[in-house]
């Protein structure tokens, strides 16, 4: 219960990839962190890749993201979508600028480039990305988990137990 009294949000869109949500989902829950799904739409289901369904607790234009301590943004093709919605790129943007975690895993990368918060961040993604986060101003590397300032990032979800311990250490101070 080391997260008891910690609000963390996890971001969702169709195309999700499942173990990247659904593993830190539990993971949190299990340090005793209050966990909510955002999405676009509140109450709405969003399916992974492979058709599991995640229903919405919030919209991203509900999120008071003052009251939030960590953002983590699964991967999949989920984060082009998310792109697309100017209040998610808005509200990751807010919690970045208010030094809260965000955490990115695989393809989430893309949503932290249209948040515009990238340059000269030392970061990594999955590889098929990498030009993108590169050409947006990141210092890539290939390792499981990089820290820079309050961004967490990782790379496919082989990484996910490293991914997840340091999200926990990070929000346990």
């Amino acid at each position: 219960m080391s997260l008891k009294g910690k609000k963390i949000i996890i971001l969702a869109e169709n195309f999700y990839q499942e173990l990247e949500l659904w593993y830190p989902r539990l993971r949190m829950m299990e340090e005793g962190a209050e966990v909510k799904i955002v999405a676009p739409e509140k109450g709405k289901t969003y399916t992974s890749r492979h058709g599991n369904p995640v229903e919405s607790d919030l919209s991203s234009a509900e999120v008071k993201i003052e009251e939030v301590d960590a953002v983590i943004i699964p991967g999949g093709f989920a984060p082009d979508l998310l792109r697309r919605d100017p209040k998610m790129v808005e509200m990751v943007k807010r919690a970045y600028q208010q030094k809260k975690i965000i955490a990115a895993i695989c393809h989430a990368g893309w949503l932290l480039i249209s948040a515009g918060i990238v340059k000269g961040k030392k970061l990594t993604s999955f590889f098929s990305i990498k030009d993108d986060m590169i050409n947006a101003g990141a210092n890539w590397v290939d390792k499981e988990v990089v820290v820079d300032g309050n961004l967490i990032t990782s790379r496919k979800p082989d990484d996910l137990p490293a991914f997840c311990k340091k999200i926990i250490q990070t929000l346990k101070g």
